[in-house]
C-alpha cells in the first residue's frame, strides 16, 4: 500500500495498525511530497490507484488518470463522494466505479488476482487519454468561451440569466 508521507504521526499509527492487523509494516509505502513531474512519473509506476470514501480523491484521481495510473471507485452519495466517478466517466471507464464498498472490494480483489485485465483496463485508458473531454483542453477552451459568448449576448439582448446549453465542439 503507497500512502503520502506528510504527518509523522498518521505514519506512526498506519505502521502500528498494520502491525496490529498482522500485516508486515514494510508493506506500506510511504511517499514524501515531489515536485509536479516526479509526483506523475512515480504515479505511473503504481498498479491501481484504489480511491476513498465518503471523500474521493479529486486532483490526485486527475493526476493518476493523466499518468495512465487506472483508478477504482465506490460512488459516493455527495458531490465529494463522487468526483472520482465523474473523472472516471469522462475517461471512458466506468467499469472502474462500484456502487457499494462491497462491489469495490470484489473488484480490487479481482483486478489484483488478474493482472491480464487490469493491463487490459491500463491499455484502454491509454486509447481514451488522446481523445477524452477530461484532457482535450482546447475543446474545454472553446467549449467555455462558448458559454462566456452565450452568457454575454444573453446580457446584451436584455435576457435574465437561465440554464442553456452550448453545442459542445469535437
Amino acid at each position: 500500500l503507497w500512502l503520502l508521507e506528510c504527518n509523522p504521526l498518521a505514519k506512526q499509527h498506519l505502521i502500528q495498525s498494520a502491525q496490529q492487523s498482522g500485516i508486515d509494516a514494510s508493506r506500506l509505502i510511504f511517499a514524501p511530497r515531489v515536485d509536479m513531474q516526479t509526483h506523475i512519473s512515480r504515479l505511473a509506476l503504481a498498479d491501481l490507484f484504489l480511491d476513498t470514501l465518503p471523500y474521493n480523491a479529486h486532483t490526485t484521481a486527475s493526476d493518476a488518470l493523466w499518468a495512465g495510473l487506472p483508478l477504482l471507485t465506490a460512488m459516493g452519495t455527495t458531490f465529494p463522494g463522487r468526483v472520482a466517478a465523474s473523472l472516471l466517466s469522462a475517461a471512458g471507464l466506468p467499469e472502474l466505479i462500484a456502487e457499494s464498498l462491497a462491489e469495490y472490494e470484489a473488484l480490487a480483489i479481482r483486478l489484483a488476482r488478474e493482472p491480464q485485465t487490469l493491463a487490459a483496463i491500463r491499455a484502454k485508458l491509454a486509447r481514451n487519454l488522446p481523445s477524452s473531454p477530461l484532457f482535450d483542453t482546447a475543446r474545454f477552451t472553446r467549449n467555455l468561451e462558448a458559454a462566456f459568448q452565450t452568457m454575454v449576448e444573453r446580457q446584451n439582448s436584455g435576457e435574465r440569466p437561465a440554464t442553456f446549453a452550448v453545442e459542445v465542439t469535437p
